[in-house]
């Protein structure tokens, strides 16, 4: 393991806690807060159940929470942070507010990192005096589950200020990846969203209903996609084959430059998912709740099958 890290985390909410879960399993001290009393009072007994549907003994779970300190202000807990992640909703304005408070209290040598999966780093960073020690990191939900970490650099980032960052996720047992580019939607979700967009471009357009799409994807090239990314995939069929495919579909593969007239119609008459009973598809409480169950067991299951 690298040296341990006061480690400070802004936010006690799913992405938050999970946060704070990977680090001080990790080894690293952890202090966190958040605005609201109930999430910085229950953040280490769901810390504890995270613990406990990842299949981590008591003993690692005894080890872990003790690591974790609960502070009642930002100021209080990034005093004595060497980094920081922000882990606020996705809300311009109050990332911005709290990077000010954060630089207002930490020392000039802590590492600023906001968690958001595609919000402009850059503009988030804005007001810093210091902005070479700031970046972002894209952590995926559930943080603690998801290996990957999005390490977002700004033209402003210190390049040993990103390295130390990859360091200590790597060191922490995530898979970071280091995004040289501040884009809108980083890399995985500029990949997963040309996905879904082609996806509701097929229901839009009668080509087939929502449960086929996923069926597809489930059944046939999802299964070999935590194995097989894309550009491996094109090496092993052939960069010619790759071309080939690509000058008979790419042509009608949909490219609106915005939101699909479809899910925005859903979204206006409220169908708004599982939250609501009803989205692209229906879905009543038992179902939804069984999805989510299944991925919770699908991502515990792959990680021991891909740790051995």
């Amino acid at each position: 393991m690298t040296r341990s890290e006061n480690i400070a985390v802004i936010g006690a909410g799913l992405m938050g806690h999970g946060i704070a879960l990977t680090m001080a399993r990790a080894g690293h001290s952890v202090t966190i807060t958040d605005p609201i009393d109930t999430a910085r009072e229950t953040v280490k007994d769901r810390v504890a159940q995270s613990l406990s549907a990842m299949g981590c003994s008591p003993a690692e779970t005894a080890r872990t929470l003790p690591r974790i300190f609960v502070k009642s202000t930002t100021a209080g807990a990034v005093a004595t942070a060497s980094v920081v992640f922000e882990a606020a909703p996705e809300k311009m304005a109050l990332k911005q507010s709290i990077f000010a408070e954060i630089e207002a209290h930490a020392s000039e040598t802590c590492i600023l990192a906001s968690n958001t999966s595609v919000m402009p780093i850059t503009e988030i960073m804005t007001g810093l005096r210091l902005k070479s020690r700031a970046l972002g990191t894209h952590w995926w939900n559930p943080p603690h589950m998801i290996p990957l970490v999005e390490v977002i650099k700004t033209a402003d980032t210190d390049p040993s200020v990103a390295q130390r960052m990859f360091d200590l996720l790597h060191g922490a047992s995530k898979t970071p990846v280091m995004v040289e580019k501040d884009v809108p939607g980083f890399i995985g979700n500029r990949l997963q969203h040309a996905l879904w967009r082609e996806a509701v471009s097929l229901v839009e357009n009668g080509i087939c209903d929502a449960e086929a799409v996923d069926t597809v994807i489930k059944s046939s090239f999802g299964r070999r996609l935590a194995v097989l990314g894309p550009l491996e995939n094109a090496d092993l069929v052939g960069t010619d084959l790759t071309l080939d495919i690509h000058e008979n579909v790419l042509h009608d593969i949909e490219a609106r430059q915005g939101p699909s007239p479809y899910l925005q119609t859903l979204v206006a008459e409220g169908n708004l998912g599982m939250k609501s009973g009803q989205g692209f598809r229906s879905w009543s409480d038992e179902e939804a709740n069984a999805v989510r169950a299944r991925v919770a067991s699908h991502l515990t299951k792959l990680e021991t099958i891909l740790d051995t």
